[in-house]
């Protein structure tokens, strides 16, 4: 596997973890245990993923999450608990998926996969708040259920076809600059209307 595959690979699951990183554990592990998911001999270190205790608190963990992102508001309240923890567990999978034999590149990895993770946190932390703001409550179950889906299968495509995982790392990159872009003028507006108008 190329130097770039597997950078993509660390960025695809690093910022997957940005929304949700029990799931992106637990899904991994899964495919492992079921030989769904052959991985190469270089992400060898990646079996603990599959492991029976491991796998059983992320399950859990991911079912407390999907539960808890269905429920308007509660979701920003979880959102907010995680903060640090997404950013901390990307950074740790984009860890286990870089060359061990090279130090510096490790210390790379771990900063940029905690990066990639937080911005990641914050693009989806910030579009569910706006979400939050509609008035019917369809829109945020429908909107935690797309992320659920495009976490799974992006995983799995960035797993299993390891050339298209730089490809799926710039695409959510491009996402997470998007969300932040549109947060960002939202906010903006919101704080422009309630600006107290110039005295005449």
């Amino acid at each position: 596997m190329g130097v770039m595959e597997i950078i993509g690979i660390a960025g695809s699951v690093s910022l997957l973890a940005g929304w949700r990183l029990y799931l992106c554990i637990f899904a991994t592990g899964l495919a492992m245990r079921m030989n769904a998911l052959p991985l190469p001999e270089h992400l060898a270190s990646l079996d603990v993923l599959a492991n029976p205790w491991v796998m059983c608190i992320a399950a859990l963990a991911a079912i407390v999450e999907f539960l808890a992102d269905k429920v308007m508001w509660l979701d920003t309240a979880w959102d907010a608990i995680h903060t640090i923890v997404r950013p901390i567990g990307g950074a740790l999978l984009a860890l286990a998926i870089i060359d061990p034999s090279d130090p510096g590149t490790q210390v790379i990895a771990f900063l940029l996969g905690g990066g990639a993770s937080l911005a990641a946190h914050a693009g989806k932390a910030g579009a569910r708040g706006m979400v939050n703001a509609s008035p019917e409550p369809v829109s945020n179950v429908t909107v935690s259920t797309a992320e659920d889906v495009a976490t799974v299968g992006l995983l799995y495509v960035a797993y299993e076809f390891p050339l298209l995982a730089g490809g799926i790392a710039l695409f959510l990159l491009a996402l997470t600059i998007t969300l932040l872009v549109i947060i960002r003028r939202a906010i903006g507006k919101v704080l422009a209307r309630r600006r107290p108008p110039p005295p005449a």
